[in-house]
């Protein structure tokens, strides 16, 4: 398919109730990537320092390009209600626990 991008998402501070009034459509966009011919390889919340509150996201993406992913994020349903106040892609080489390179 092509390259790993991680995916580094942080939420709007006030922004957990609408967290999760979006997160079953959320989860099924991650879950249902095909019309944008990506992979969602790794992915769930990052929480806050005593672990208990979600406050942002981080993905792994398999996708040819770049472009593809940010076209992804985009129709993301947290993207597009604003929950996010910075989103960061990365080309990402999955070297590490990487199940295609076992062997």
């Amino acid at each position: 398919m092509g390259q790993f991008f991680a995916v580094f998402a942080t939420d709007n501070p006030g922004t957990q109730a609408l967290r999760q009034r979006l997160r079953p459509l959320h989860r099924a966009h991650l879950r249902a990537p095909d019309a944008h011919h990506v992979v969602v390889r790794l992915g769930g919340p990052t929480l806050d320092e005593e672990g208990s509150a979600m406050n942002g996201t981080l993905l792994v993406i398999e996708a040819a390009s770049l472009p593809e992913v940010e076209a992804f994020m985009q129709d993301d349903p947290y993207v597009q209600a604003g929950l996010f106040s910075h989103i960061e892609i990365r080309p990402w080489n999955w070297s590490l626990g990487n199940p295609a390179l076992r062997g």
